[in-house]
């Protein structure tokens, strides 16, 4: 049996400048990286409320002087059971990665959602995989927290489970976002359904980072080039589709630290009669190549709904006035992009000094 999270506190670790660890199949876990603190959840968006939760998690892993580790998987399991539903991912691996390793976790544990795993047993994935392939000391999850097979496992069992197994469990109720006279739960569907309405400023103020899409850049029809706006366009893929129209954008392209500012047009353009999402970023006062390059394009504000236009004249005009209130809206300190840094566990901890997980 092991021994239990609770009797083996060590003094503060500084984070380690590490970059992120990614392992599909924790039965190959390398020794070093066993005998964590994990923080358990699909954290699609990584909202305020999942930032407590890896949080709480990085708080212990600190003061046990052990690592910091994320079990998830991938595809979310609603893909998998509900392959036929509307787009609705918040967050792609790639950019949900990112993420945590800014963050400060040192350890991301992805594995396979398939039929398999979709089948095993609750009590089994603790005994397997959390307890025998990653040998973890303490974990933190979420009230809500459901896993196994028929989502028979919760919090009830992981109690059972690590008095059993010798793990500790630290338990997150719910954490709520105040705004205004509203008072909601955080949570990944109240981001996904603000974003559907096109309220993307809100949908930071739930995220507490800019939502982007991201994507490899493409070749296009080149329409915009020959009316004076070239743009760069990205498929929606798998990801949540917000609502359609034009967008004040900043675009961050791989390898670069600089930041281009711009406008965007996101959906079916129906002036060309097309029936494929799309999303189209003109870059201001920029000049080069971008085919084939990975974007990520923070989504800032909502300008007005997507509409159809009598002839190119009247979408110049349009894509004119939209590109000056996209400047305007940029230019608003409210939207600046250090409004919403990305989220790291020092900035978490000197936010919340005092634990908000209650230890089962």
């Amino acid at each position: 049996m092991r021994r239990h999270a609770a009797c083996t506190i060590h003094s503060s670790l500084e984070k380690a400048a590490d970059p992120l660890k990614i392992k599909r199949h924790p039965q190959s876990l390398p020794s070093g990286l066993r005998g964590s603190v994990a923080a358990l959840g699909n954290f699609d968006g990584f909202h305020l409320g999942h930032q407590v939760v890896v949080g709480e998690a990085g708080r212990l892993a600190r003061q046990m002087g052990v690592p910091l580790t994320v079990v998830t998987t991938e595809p979310h399991p609603r893909s998998f059971f509900r392959p036929g539903d509307d787009p609705f991912r918040l967050t792609p691996f790639r950019e949900r990665a990112k993420l945590m390793e800014q963050f400060g976790v040192d350890l991301l544990v992805s594995m396979p959602f398939n039929r398999t795993m979709s089948q095993c047993p609750a009590q089994d994935f603790v005994r397997n995989i959390l307890c025998d392939s990653l040998g973890l000391l303490h974990v933190v999850v979420g009230y809500d927290y459901r896993f196994g097979k028929g989502r028979g496992g919760g919090v009830n069992v992981l109690a059972q489970m690590g008095a059993m197994e010798g793990f500790g469990l630290s338990v997150v109720e719910p954490v709520i976002s105040h705004d205004g006279a509203d008072s909601e739960v955080y949570s990944s569907s109240l981001v996904r359904d603000t974003i559907r309405r096109g309220n993307v400023r809100k949908a930071a103020d739930l995220l507490g980072h800019w939502w982007s899409i991201s994507g490899r850049i493409r070749h296009g029809e080149k329409r915009g080039r020959t009316i004076g706006y070239p743009t760069a366009n990205l498929a929606l893929g798998n990801g949540l589709h917000p609502k359609y129209g034009v967008y004040a954008v900043r675009v961050v392209l791989d390898g670069e630290d600089q930041v281009h500012e711009g406008v965007a047009n996101l959906g079916l353009r129906p002036t060309f009669g097309t029936n494929t999402a799309i999303l189209e970023v003109h870059l201001f006062d920029f000049d080069g190549d971008l085919y084939g390059r990975h974007a990520r394009v923070d989504c800032v504000e909502f300008i007005r709904p997507e509409r159809t236009f009598d002839g190119i004249d009247a979408l110049k005009a349009a894509i004119a006035q939209d590109s000056r209130i996209a400047r305007e809206r940029l230019a608003d300190p409210q939207n600046a992009r250090s409004k919403f840094s990305s989220p790291r566990l020092d900035a978490y901890l000197a936010r919340q000094p005092d634990a908000l997980a209650s230890i089962r």
